[in-house]
């Protein structure tokens, strides 16, 4: 019987898992500001909800585009040069959302938040298994929970900065847009839309400064084959598809992702269709991150201490049922408030996700990292599918009908899926 390699430092590196806690805080602000930006781009392009949601799916399905590229970077530069490539990709794509959005340029504007996709597919397929395997697996689930309670509190924090810098008014400048004339509307969306600039020009140089910064950092090179194998069975196996498990990993992830945000991003559309105005949806994404910070804490107490990374896994699928019944079988904010409580029930679905899928992989660690990395395309999916079912169903059936076959799959792989395959 194959047995795990637990060839991991002596003594933990603090220093790493700061530094790599910083990237995905990094992660977080830029992630969540997908969905304040989807009511950003209806005001400041005049489009509908299909073309704002072009926002988050140019976002998320640069990740299925990209991850496998990205794998074969990172067999080049390594983890660390990989993550400061990433780094400055999402810099470029800042710059670039920054420039187009200002000349009210829709196209070149969802191009710049595909590249800062990109740059995070880079990120994401070098720092997720990193964190992994820097240590024990069956003790990743708290180490990403530390990364994720990172992520979270700036993905809380962005849209009260992007709000506060660029959103204030809205339910104002609405009004005064419709009661213009065309040169005057034209002139209203402009000023508008121009308040992006600075805040994402600051952006772009951050993200470059951080990309020197991780380039000459102290991170240690981790081989995965180290650290991640098992001694029979890897030597035997030649290919990433005689691995099924990190497969249905990838697919977990795609319905874990696009479940994430549509409690996340999709929180301020779901809440507009109870009539609620602008001005009190653009934080509804803050409560649900509020609700995954709270989801990581006592993920962090109690995993693995008092419940495995996979029982923790499938006790939260059945609470998104739960919630979603109980979002659709109420109205108004006691519905939204459902709904973001499922940022507590969506928390520790990654955390526990990732390192099982990965488990046992060895040489083939970075690849299939990079599939997990792919199935991050669910966030383009799933809410895109309900921005078009809702035209002509009910949202809170749309809502449900998508939500909960999400997590009755996560439930299968967190009791079963995710030892298909192995011994």
């Amino acid at each position: 019987m194959p047995t795990v390699s637990t060839a991991v430092p002596v003594r933990t590196n603090y220093g790493a898992i700061a530094i790599v806690g910083a990237l995905f805080f990094i992660f977080g602000f830029v992630t969540w500001l997908n969905g304040p930006l989807i009511a950003f781009a209806k005001l400041a392009f005049n489009v509908n909800d299909t073309l704002a949601f072009l926002i988050p799916s140019a976002f998320y399905l640069s990740y299925f585009f990209l991850a496998l590229p990205s794998s074969a970077i990172l067999r080049k530069t390594g983890m660390k040069q990989g993550m400061a490539l990433g780094l400055f990709v999402m810099a470029v794509g800042a710059f670039v959302f920054g420039q187009y959005t200002t000349g009210r340029v829709y196209a070149g504007a969802v191009t710049g938040v595909f590249i800062i996709g990109a740059g995070l597919a880079i990120l994401q397929t070098a720092s997720n298994p990193y964190i992994s395997i820097l240590g024990p697996l069956e003790g990743a689930a708290q180490r990403i929970a530390v990364m994720g309670i990172c992520n979270k509190l700036a993905g809380m924090a962005a849209p009260f900065v992007i709000g506060t810098l660029v959103m204030h008014g809205m339910g104002d400048l609405t009004a005064q847009v419709a009661g213009a004339d065309a040169a005057g509307k034209e002139q209203l969306l402009n000023e508008f839309a121009a308040r992006v600039h600075d805040p994402y020009m600051a952006l772009a140089g951050l993200l470059a400064l951080l990309a020197v910064g991780i380039f000459f950092s102290p991170l240690p090179e981790l081989r995965a084959e180290d650290v991640n194998s098992e001694t029979e069975s890897t030597s035997r196996k030649s290919s990433i598809f005689q691995y099924p498990h990190v497969w249905l990993g990838a697919l977990c992830i795609f319905m874990y992702v696009g479940a994430e945000v549509m409690a996340g991003d999709a929180i301020g559309t779901y809440g507009a269709g109870f009539g609620l105005l602008p001005d009190q949806t653009k934080f509804f994404t803050s409560f649900t991150l509020f609700g995954m910070l709270l989801g990581y804490v006592v993920g962090l107490l109690v995993i693995p201490r008092f419940v495995s990374q996979s029982h923790y896994l499938a006790l939260s699928s059945l609470l998104g049922v739960a919630l979603t019944i109980a979002a659709y079988a109420t109205a108004g904010m006691a519905s939204v408030a459902c709904v973001a409580a499922l940022g507590f029930a969506n928390a520790m679905m990654w955390p526990a996700i990732f390192p099982l899928a990965i488990q046992g992989l060895g040489r083939f660690t970075e690849r299939g990292s990079a599939l997990l990395i792919m199935g991050i395309s669910g966030g383009a999916v799933i809410p895109q599918l309900f921005v078009h079912l809702k035209e002509t169903l009910h949202f809170q059936l749309v809502f449900a009908l998508l939500m909960v076959p999400c997590y009755l799959y996560i439930l299968y792989f967190g009791t079963r899926g995710h030892n298909v395959g192995r011994r």
